[in-house]
């Protein structure tokens, strides 16, 4: 990136638009008075004065239908910052803007903009108090900001300077004036800031893209566990585990896609690799061994079939999903074989049996199919296995 981006996020009316043109030097954007905002979209100002390019937002007013639609408008444009040739969008460092002449409304301000902005969570933050004319109020004002951010700990960390401002003149009288202040120290703070923020940006993309890949991947895992809890309360021999086969295959093909795994013979092999630790052999002796430990259960044999099918592949999602991001986040390659079949096989450990035995406990032999999938999937969740290895 050739320049860094400032978010630019308060309420309708804070002055965000004066701030800007203060930034600017000159009218760029569209000031005006009282409490509705002018700005209608999210728009980008740039100038060969300062170093960094800077993003108006849409005001958040004191409607909850306003208000969700500014705060929409920025995760719209976060999460399309995730999107190939957006990079240059991405948000580097924020400014909060809030009202200094209505301090006891901070809390909720800073709830609000935080809300909004969720998706750069290490992202810098600098929250400019506008209208800051009295300077026994700046101090109070000052204090009151860091409360609200210490209220909200999972961005206390980001916030790195509260600055007062006057951005334009503001008369009292004939006699006595604020005059601008606070705004070469803002784009100084914000150039300082600036090497860090757009590190935190690409990052925080990157864990943005990262977690929308788990998500999908569980909800494919998810699928693909009712599909087995279906297929295995068929009364057919459970030892005959084929019967598992055609859906582990079409699970750990779509988990690929998901972490954009390759096609060509080295992903072949490594995907192969899985599917035939996790399949028929492994399999059948896992569900044996299982119906073994376990004959004290009170279930039709149907539903422990059926238990057991879903358990066996929701353990090979959560072992491929886990092997998939080690490759995706370049901590592991294709060529690791040997390292993927003993991660899947753990994942058909003794410890398998306890998880079973807590789904089986948790349901009744009325049990819809459905819920049995989501009962295991809650079990799972809990279990050593996905949880029990650090996501890193």
């Amino acid at each position: 990136m050739e320049r860094g981006n400032v978010l630019v996020i308060g309420s309708s009316g804070v002055g965000k638009s004066t701030l800007i043109n203060a930034v600017l030097g000159e009218d760029r954007a569209e000031a005006g008075w009282g409490t509705t905002g002018t700005t209608k979209a999210l728009s980008i100002y740039e100038s060969e004065k300062i170093p960094f390019r800077i993003i108006d937002t849409i005001g958040f007013e004191p409607s909850f239908i306003k208000e969700h639609k500014a705060a929409n408008a920025v995760k719209k444009w976060s999460k399309a910052c995730a999107k190939e040739g957006h990079e240059d969008n991405q948000i580097n460092v924020i400014w909060f803007c809030v009202d200094g002449t209505s301090s006891k409304l901070f809390p909720k301000h800073i709830e609000n903009l935080t809300g909004a902005t969720a998706m750069w969570m290490t992202v810098p933050v600098i929250v400019v108090i506008t209208k800051s004319y009295s300077l026994p109020d700046r101090i109070r004002n000052i204090d009151m900001v860091k409360s609200a951010f210490a209220k909200q700990k999972r961005y206390t960390r980001n916030l790195r300077k509260v600055i007062p401002v006057v951005a334009s003149t503001y008369v009292l009288n004939d006699h006595a004036f604020a005059a601008p202040e606070g705004i070469t120290e803002l784009i100084d703070e914000t150039n300082s800031l600036m090497p860090e923020g757009i590190q935190a940006g690409e990052a925080d993309i990157a864990a943005f893209k990262l977690n929308r890949k788990r998500a999908m991947a569980h909800s494919v895992t998810g699928v693909s566990t009712t599909a087995a809890v279906v297929v295995g309360a068929v009364p057919i021999p459970f030892a005959d585990a084929m019967i598992l086969v055609p859906i582990e295959i079409a699970l750990i093909n779509a988990l690929a896609r998901i972490y954009d795994i390759g096609k060509n013979e080295e992903a072949k092999l490594f995907l192969n690799s899985i599917v035939e630790v996790g399949s028929v052999s492994v399999a059948a002796k896992s569900a044996i061994g299982v119906m073994q430990a376990i004959p004290g259960v009170n279930l039709a044999a149907s539903v422990l079939n059926a238990v057991i099918a879903g358990s066996i592949v929701a353990a090979l999602g959560e072992g491929s999903i886990y092997a998939f991001e080690q490759i995706y986040l370049g901590h592991r390659n294709l060529a690791e074989i040997d390292w993927v079949r003993k991660l899947i096989e753990s994942e058909f450990s003794s410890q398998l049996v306890d998880v079973i035995k807590k789904v089986a406990g948790k349901i009744g032999s009325g049990t819809d199919k459905k819920d049995i999938a989501k009962i295991i999937a809650e079990v799972f969740s809990g279990s050593f296995i996905g949880s029990g290895r650090k996501r890193k």
